[in-house]
């Protein structure tokens, strides 16, 4: 059977696809290239909660995490 629990280890795989879209949102809304999106985003005090699995913060959508983003900054 086939080891499916997300742990710090493996946690990078989701990180990708969340950011993705959450640059499409914050390059939407700001008017800004996908590219300083992606370098923001990066930067954020989100995703270093994001990367880190104890805090679970992988849970959210990118919706919710793209809102964090906002309120944070």
């Amino acid at each position: 059977m086939m080891n499916l629990s997300i742990d710090q280890s493996n946690l990078y795989l989701l990180l990708p696809s969340k950011i993705s879209w959450m640059a499409s949102f914050l390059a939407e809304d700001k008017g800004i290239s996908a590219v300083e999106a992606i370098k923001q985003l990066y930067s954020s005090e989100v995703y270093r909660k994001l990367e880190d699995e104890k805090t679970k913060k992988w849970h959210l959508g990118p919706v919710a995490l793209y809102e964090e983003f906002e309120e944070m900054t």
